[in-house]
């Protein structure tokens, strides 16, 4: 799934009007696991300048940066920090890592060939999905058409109890990026596809 998904998903699942404050520490739960990705790609494309082609076919696939990333989608990691965090009182901790835990399980059924270890570092599995939530090949324009309607829909559900202007502004842009995107981006390749054919 993509990252804006997650922390709007696990807000509509998580969140409640009692428990505002409990809100930042859904989204960072939320949004956590996906971070290494992004440093590793800001590094990769603007500090080390690297071909959009390499950094997804080599240098994504380098064991420090796989490893990073599966630490981040450990399951096993995640309860770890939830039991320590219950055992000490934390409750904004135990809040994050139920959220961490709801990021992976909701990655697990849509990654194809780039499935991440959630089991980590019990066991390198990577379960591979045969649905993927941006991959053609895979039924990626079907699954991203049901993330957007499964965001638009939570977003619709959370809103009204978003207390900050901030945070209804980016689910607003959030909402309207990932339409105008789906229809643009596989418009587009309808567009390739017919001159393909010709």
């Amino acid at each position: 799934m993509n990252t804006p998904s997650h922390a709007i998903i696990n807000l509509a699942l998580l969140a409640k009007p009692q428990l505002s404050q409990a809100n930042f520490a859904i989204v960072i739960g939320g949004i956590l696991p996906d971070i290494p990705i992004f440093i590793f790609y800001f590094w990769a494309k603007f500090i080390v300048r690297l071909p959009e082609a390499k950094i997804w076919s080599e240098a994504y696939y380098q064991p420090l940066i796989q490893n990073l990333v599966a630490t981040f989608h450990s399951i096993p990691l995640a309860i770890i920090l939830l039991l320590i965090s219950y055992y000490f009182g934390w409750e904004i901790m135990q809040v994050i890592c139920i959220s961490l835990v709801l990021h992976s399980l909701f990655d697990l059924p849509v990654h194809n060939n780039d499935a991440h270890r959630h089991f980590f570092p019990l066991s390198n599995y990577r379960f591979i999905s045969p649905i993927s939530y941006w991959d053609p090949k895979h039924y990626g324009a079907i699954v991203a058409l049901i993330e957007i309607l499964l965001v638009l829909l939570a977003s619709l559900w959370i809103f009204p109890s978003i207390n900050s202007a901030i945070g209804k502004v980016l689910i607003v842009l959030v909402n309207i990026f990932y339409g105008s995107s789906y229809i643009y981006f596989y418009s587009r390749r309808k567009k390739e596809e017919g001159k393909g054919k010709k």
